[in-house]
């Protein structure tokens, strides 16, 4: 089988790339604008790789997917500080660009796995805040809270993937990822400029500020999941085992490891203080509490709770999570601290 990813350099495509060389003999195409994260892997016979701009490359892109069997759509914004300060931009590369991939999807009869998001699930219903793939209902926020480009962005890829495959017959698989967590999942330069997601914040924020930052206090929740096991949920809904993953929703999340940002903070100073390059500056941080206007700009808007049923992905796939947030942050902490004494 021959896979096609964008957004291959990226956190979820650098991880799939390193696993589906490890365990599959799957061939894999690669695209993204560096490889700055993967050039371990170039040397490999099984992948080919090439760098260039999506918006710029569309002739390139369309004759990649005429040749493969899967297209895995990887390239997107995913951070919450630019869907406030780009928010066309964040439509423009999450649905403008995407939809013309699937679409090709559709006229040459490929197989498409969408990466949806856990963001699509909205503001939560206050009467059941577990999030389930076919019932819950998706609702957002007010037009002038910018971050819900992001949400309805990727809300209207999955409905617009669905009606494809009703009308023209493609064959999809959308997943939505819970907080996935890991090696590579921001870069200090953009924590530095508070661009950087909680678990990679907060570890540059123990090392070169001194004080973690709870946004509106932390008490917002998560399921955070280790990267690991999402990616292993991932290969397991492009293998597609007795058809089970056709045209299906699936949740990548970890139910277990729902805490609130505060909570996690802490986690990550207390597993920071195992690794003696940390210990003194995490023996040392503080915590400060800052209004969202004030950390990322006006029109913000947050979720207090994001909880997953996976019960579909372990029925039709037989996929559980089984890493701890402790264990994962553990792991992240083994690989800066390895990048660090480079």
């Amino acid at each position: 089988m021959k896979i096609f990813v964008t957004g291959v350099n990226g956190f979820i495509g650098s991880h799939f790339l390193e696993m589906a060389l490890a365990k599959t003999d799957w061939e894999i195409q690669g695209f993204d604008l560096s490889d700055s994260n993967i050039k371990q892997f170039l040397a490999n016979p099984r992948f080919q790789m090439k760098t260039g701009d999506i918006f710029k490359e569309e002739d390139w892109l369309y004759q990649q997917i005429k040749q493969c069997d899967v297209l895995l759509p990887l390239i997107g914004i995913a951070r919450p500080a630019y869907y406030i300060e780009k928010p066309f931009w964040t439509f423009e590369l999450d649905f403008e660009q995407n939809l013309k991939l699937v679409k090709k999807c559709a006229e040459y009869g490929k197989r498409v796995i969408f990466p949806s998001t856990s963001e699509v699930y909205g503001i939560p219903d206050p009467n059941n805040n577990i999030m389930d793939e076919d019932k819950s209902n998706l609702t957002l926020g007010p037009i002038s809270q910018s971050r819900w480009i992001y949400s309805c962005s990727k809300q209207m890829m999955d409905r617009v993937i669905f009606a494809l495959g009703q009308e023209r017959g493609l064959k999809f698989s959308l997943f939505r990822p819970f907080n996935w967590v890991g090696p590579r999942l921001d870069s200090f330069k953009e924590a530095a400029e508070h661009k950087g997601r909680t678990i990679t914040q907060f570890i540059y924020d123990v090392l070169y500020t001194g004080k973690i930052t709870l946004v509106n206090g932390g008490m917002q929740r998560r399921s955070f999941t280790w990267v690991g096991d999402g990616v292993e949920a991932l290969i397991a809904i492009i293998n597609n085992k007795d058809n089970q993953a056709e045209g299906q929703i699936f949740n990548i999340g970890n139910p277990a490891n729902n805490y609130s940002i505060k909570e996690m903070a802490q986690i990550v100073v207390d597993e920071m203080k195992k690794f003696p390059c940390f210990r003194e500056k995490a023996e040392k941080v503080e915590f400060v509490i800052e209004n969202s206007d004030s950390y990322y700009g006006k029109n913000y808007a947050d979720v207090q709770d994001r909880l997953p049923s996976v019960k579909k992905l372990e029925e039709r796939l037989g996929w559980k999570p089984k890493t701890t947030l402790q264990d994962a942050i553990y792991y992240t902490l083994q690989w800066y601290e390895k990048e660090l004494n480079k």
